[in-house]
């Protein structure tokens, strides 16, 4: 059955992303590492005719070769809501045009369907929140505490690999028990 999977904020390629300033603190030791790990997560949770979201940041200050090598090593249709890191990422051969934000709708394993609002950044609001549409969003790296209807799909925030939304309804679930409400 094909799948949708969400990511963010990946950073192929960016060294400073191992930085101790940055919130949450990648455990690798090199880019390298890093790189390598990442791309062999994705493509463990990516089937080759899943669909992959990535909300920004696919690369950063690294060259446009290294970020074409990186890409054609991961599976799935692969399109790209742009981050504010994407010099190099909108010139990639995505599935698709690189578009800032993105209302999709995806079927549920039970044949219901969930409209979800993508975007790079977090939203306090977003068009049809009250007709049950979710909010996913990345940029924060786990700093900005999700709710019960948004949540951050960055690799900082599940495992360093791209996710489902059965996977992000749990995490949805965690934020309204632990009393983020919504939205």
């Amino acid at each position: 059955m094909h799948r949708h999977l969400f990511v963010s904020d990946t950073h192929f390629g960016h060294a400073a992303i191992l930085a101790d300033r940055m919130s949450l603190r990648r455990p690798f030791t090199s880019i390298q590492e890093h790189d390598e790990a990442l791309i062999a997560n994705w493509n463990a949770a990516v089937r080759p005719d899943d669909t992959v979201w990535h909300l920004g940041d696919f690369c950063y200050r690294c060259s446009e070769a290294y970020a074409r090598d990186v890409f054609r090593r991961l599976n799935g249709r692969r399109f790209l809501i742009r981050g504010n890191h994407e010099k190099i990422g909108v010139r990639l051969p995505w599935d698709g045009p690189v578009v800032d934000v993105a209302r999709v709708v995806v079927q549920n394993s039970d044949g219901t369907s969930t409209g979800l609002w993508l975007s790079h950044y977090a939203h306090v609001v977003w068009p049809r929140m009250h007709h049950g549409d979710l909010h996913l969003y990345g940029h924060s790296h786990g700093s900005l505490p999700g709710t019960a209807t948004r949540t951050d799909v960055g690799v900082d925030c599940f495992e360093f690999r791209p996710v489902t939304l059965d996977e992000i309804r749990v995490r949805l679930a965690e934020n309204a028990r632990a009393g983020e409400g919504s939205p």
